[in-house]
């Protein structure tokens, strides 16, 4: 980093030039501050994955700094430009694993002069406050002051939007683009918003702004994602139709479902295996809890489960072995693979995942053939199983790099990341799918706790759950992000997050999986709409303009340059910060412009799906 750090003091040099030419004076020069921002846009524009090593190296750096820098009772920045930079740093070092202390966003809460001025200017810290809002979403379980922190934010850009209503017209551009940020923020939890989406939505915010060579790579990073996407989709629609699983005759057909939303959360295209395994799994698991629930007698069920058991589809028929001979077909291949790539052959641990999932389905079968009722115990046991998210992410993780340890796959060596999942997964599908339960004379984690209390209603009952998930969630989070919880890899762990981001973005509101509409739109977006570039650029703006949305702005807005009245606020348009990014070849030593980069030829080696991309360097001029 030491000739990188040598061109970042040259353009913090010339960037310094540039303020005394036409910024007043007093804009601070924060260094680690506009590495922050730089590596925020990096991830919400979907480029991270190209500038990981850069990121890793400002990140340590940053983090070292904090953790050496002395402690004073007062800011050294404005107030304005130090929670702008210590919210984002706390959001992205919390993000890639480092322990950072809640007080780090909080600080705040405890300066009563601080808090009122942001209450009684809050048109000017509303960026702020959605950062810090944004920085919250990371929070662990028992950080009271971070959900104060929250609290406070939410209630400040609440007054923000009230007051849009009221203030903005239609043709303020500025004001009107910035409302649609924070409701979108506020209305839409991040756990719930597909992270390619986000990265859509990110650059459309970002296409008014200065920064042509970064919104260029960004374009045609999400676009080379999208040829990917097209391919594999089709690649997994032809699997299901020639496993007989797209036309059963029954239940859901929800191959395109499986693959968007697993291609919307991880979405690097080096992990194209994985994403079809999971995708794959999705279907079978789709079409099997179908059969369960609605296709097949109890007698077939028996029969396939005691088949699963055994592994031997003999004295199986019709759609039982339809759904027996895929499944069979597909831990076979995966078995093959990891036999291929580790010499270790775990066929056995896969089928035993899978007997475990088909068990759970044949109890929750009988109890609802039965009218029996479980107790919640009892219900939460199998439920936690019959969700299959273990089935989708366990198996999948041992094809990443580092892969799970191989005894993590068995019932009892289950982490405690693994086991929220499940019951996570189990209860945000609870919430969605009571009534339909109802109709079918089955039951779910929301019926259960009303008939253990009988003098709740249905909200109450609702309420319940989504407390515990609240709780759940934050416990989640820390053993998703943070390390010395368990011996899993960082990559597993991660994709124990996607898929809970999956389920979230299922059934928080409503139970989308099922709807044949309500995802039409979003994978359009995702795999076949290409991106627009805006032409038009904003008009100038003027020192009282009301903030854009700080992802078009890399410094935190606005800038205190004084206390007291609204008069002494400064608003820092782009044209006063144009950060210049030069992209690399490693390979070649050659400077290529982003286009370049990302035009060449995707090259495929002899292993299937494997997509080999552009190695990209980042650097500051």
């Amino acid at each position: 980093m030491a000739t990188g750090n040598k061109k970042c003091l040259a353009y913090l040099q010339s960037l310094a030039q540039r303020c005394a030419n036409g910024v007043p004076p007093t804009f601070p020069i924060d260094e680690d501050l506009i590495k922050l921002c730089i590596v925020n846009q990096l991830q919400r524009l979907g480029l991270a994955e190209h500038f990981g090593q850069e990121i890793k190296e400002i990140l340590a750096q940053v983090y070292w700094n904090y953790k050496h820098e002395e402690s004073s009772d007062e800011p050294i920045n404005s107030t304005a430009t130090q929670l702008y930079k210590d919210s984002l740093a706390f959001q992205l070092l919390r993000w890639h694993g480092y322990s950072v202390s809640p007080s780090m966003l909080s600080w705040f809460l405890t300066k009563q002069g601080i808090l009122d001025d942001i209450e009684n200017n809050h048109e000017y810290f509303s960026s702020v406050m959605l950062n810090v809002h944004r920085a919250t979403d990371l929070m662990f379980a028992g950080e009271y002051e971070v959900e104060k922190a929250r609290s406070f934010a939410r209630k400040s850009l609440e007054k923000t939007l009230s007051a849009a209503g009221t203030t903005s017209g239609p043709d303020d551009f500025t004001f009107t683009s910035f409302q649609k940020v924070i409701k979108h923020e506020l209305d839409l939890p991040w756990l719930s918003r597909p992270v390619h989406l986000e990265h859509r939505t990110s650059f459309h915010r970002l296409s008014h702004s200065y920064n042509d060579k970064l919104l260029q790579l960004a374009k045609q990073n999400y676009e080379f994602r999208q040829s990917i996407y097209q391919y594999e989709l089709e690649e997994l629609k032809r699997w299901s139709k020639d496993n007989g699983l797209t036309d059963m005759g029954f239940g859901r057909e929800k191959t395109t479902y499986c693959y968007f939303a697993v291609s919307s959360s991880i979405s690097l295209p080096h992990d194209s295996y994985v994403r079809l395994l999971v995708a794959k799994s999705g279907i079978i698991i789709t079409v099997a809890d179908d059969f369960f629930d609605e296709g097949g007698s109890l007698n077939e069920l028996k029969s396939l489960t005691g088949a699963v058991k055994r592994w031997d589809n003999k004295g199986l028929n019709g759609h039982s072995k339809t759904i027996f001979d895929a499944l069979d077909n597909f831990v076979r291949e995966a078995a093959d693979k990891q036999l291929q790539q580790e010499g270790i052959d775990i066929t056995n641990e896969f089928r035993d995942i899978w007997y475990e999932t088909f068990a759970s389905w044949l109890t929750e079968a009988k109890w609802s053939r039965s009218r029996s009722i479980p107790s919640m115990d009892e219900y939460v046991e199998t439920g936690m199983t019959s969700i299959a998210t273990h089935t989708l992410v366990l198996i999948a993780s041992c094809f990443l790099n580092p892969s799970i340890p191989n005894y993590k796959l068995r019932p009892a060596q289950y982490e405690t990341v693994t086991k929220l999942l499940m019951f996570i997964s189990r209860l945000l599908n609870d919430t969605q799918s009571y009534q339909k339960e109802i109709e079918d004379g089955k039951t779910n984690f929301v019926l259960l706790y009303l008939k253990e209390n009988p003098e709740a209603d249905i909200e109450d009952s609702v309420a319940y759950v989504r407390q515990i998930l609240a709780t759940k969630e934050k416990e989640f989070l820390e053993h998703a992000l943070m390390d010395g919880f368990s011996d899993l890899p960082k990559a597993c762990k991660q994709l124990h997050l996607s898929c809970m981001k999956v389920f979230h973005m299922f059934f928080h509101s409503s139970n989308r999986y099922d709807s044949n509409t309500e995802m039409i739109e979003d994978i359009q977006k995702a795999i076949y709409i290409p991106l627009k570039v805006k032409t038009t650029k904003p008009k100038p703006l003027k020192a009282d303009d009301l903030p854009l949305d700080p992802l078009a702005l890399p410094l935190p807005l606005p800038l205190r340059l004084h206390s007291k009245s609204k008069q002494e606020y400064q608003t820092i348009s782009n044209s006063h910060f144009n950060p210049s990014f030069r992209l690399y070849s490693k390979k070649r030593n050659t400077k290529l412009s982003a286009a370049q980069q990302l035009t060449r030829p995707i090259s495929r080696n002899v292993y299937k799906n494997m997509v080999v991309t552009p190695k990209l360097s980042l650097s500051f001029i």
